[in-house]
């Protein structure tokens, strides 16, 4: 038996590393646990952009404030942030008329936009094709960062700024246990530490602690493709760049525009969006863009048959309508990868406490880089100050 910590967090996505970092603000002693070599689920196989503008309520502050400390951070660390902004470009009058309704929302709120016309469109995104392009709405404040290298250098900031962390790679939880006073919990090498509290975050696996739990939870699985380009540093296409189909999915657009669901579904879109495509892309630091994505779904106790192949036919689908969308040779592909996140068909965040000091904090979507770091500030106090 260890030390005792303040708090446990089994998880070191983004969800579970802004739970420790911000409990190692507030001067509590962390440790962090990742079951693998390193963070390798959802947090590293998405785009990196941080969108508050496409989420709803709530939500949408918390990616406000994570936008601040992404910021926050960068200036002390180099984490890969960029802040090139969002743009949703619109592809015809209907989706038009949703970003005109959504500018009236951002500007009640007081969220900077800017609405740009197919002109000032092609001169700050020359990538784009004219023949695509209709307007578009534009955030300035929002940021990309590189969702591959972005948590590893948080944790290396984390462990060169607090003396209060304790991170631990390579080590599975397999066993929690509530005693009178905090927590035992037990490693799969047979290591145990005692804890205050503890915070389960562990995405997509739900067999390694309380399985029961997470088989009841309603949690469901999405399944996404993406893929990279070769770099091509001489493309013009910087910042988060969020197309027709966005328009028509993210949940902003279907909360605050009033024609949401009145506007029909144009038959070149119907095929992906069976298979839940919408088309993003996100320049990297090295010239590449990742391009995507699409969303297949498994329950979570059948998650193993959404499989781990990729779908050639999804891919092709994806990158012919990026096609129609950009003027430079998407084709030319490096590579292309699945990620799997949990979601829940009505909650936002899936949140059990299965003690008085055992809480699980997992399943927020495909949220996480743009409200994660907002939502776990709510949480850690939340656990501490109630």
């Amino acid at each position: 038996m260890q030390a005792k910590f303040d708090l446990i967090v089994v998880g070191s996505g983004i969800l579970g590393t802004f739970h420790a970092y911000h409990a190692l603000l507030r001067g509590l002693k962390v440790l962090l646990l990742e079951k693998d070599n390193y963070p390798v689920g959802a947090t590293v196989r998405n785009f990196g952009q941080a969108v508050p503008s496409g989420m709803v309520d709530q939500w949408f502050w918390y990616g406000v404030k994570g936008l601040e400390v992404y910021q926050a951070l960068q200036k002390e660390f180099d984490i890969s942030v960029r802040n090139n902004g969002s743009v949703y470009i619109a592809s015809d009058k209907d989706e038009q008329q949703l970003i005109h309704e959504l500018k009236t929302h951002y500007d009640t709120v007081g969220y900077a936009c800017d609405l740009l016309s197919s002109d000032q469109v092609l001169k700050k995104y020359p990538a784009i094709r004219s023949s695509y392009v209709q307007e578009a709405l534009f955030f300035p404040q929002e940021v990309s960062l590189e969702p591959d290298k972005m948590i590893h250098r948080v944790h290396a900031y984390m462990q060169s700024r607090f003396e209060n962390l304790t991170l631990n790679y390579n080590a599975p939880v397999i066993g929690a246990e509530q005693l009178n006073e905090g927590v035992c919990v037990r490693r799969s090498n047979g290591t145990s530490y005692l804890g205050a509290k503890l915070v389960i975050c562990n995405g997509n696996e739900f067999k390694l602690l309380f399985p029961d739990i997470f088989s009841a939870s309603g949690q469901m699985v999405s399944k996404l493709q993406m893929l990279r380009t070769v770099p091509m540093p001489k493309v013009e296409l910087e910042g988060n760049i969020l197309t027709g189909l966005t328009i028509r999915r993210y949940e902003s657009f279907e909360m605050y525009c009033p024609s949401f669901n009145q506007i029909g579904t144009p038959e070149h879109y119907l095929e992906l969006k069976k298979w839940g495509i919408h088309i993003l892309f996100k320049k990297a630091t090295d010239g590449s863009f990742i391009i995507g994505d699409s969303h297949e779904y498994a329950d979570s106790n059948q998650v193993d048959d959404l499989g781990f192949q990729i779908s050639s036919y999804i891919n092709r689908l994806m990158l012919n309508e990026a096609q129609r969308i950009v003027n430079f040779d998407v084709q030319q592909i490096a590579g292309s990868w699945a990620g799997y996140y949990p979601q829940h068909p009505e909650k936002n965040i899936v949140e059990i406490n299965v003690t008085d000091d055992i809480h699980i904090r997992t399943c927020i979507g495909g949220k996480g880089m743009t409200a994660g770091i907002g939502y776990t500030e709510a949480s850690i106090q939340q656990l501490f100050d109630h």
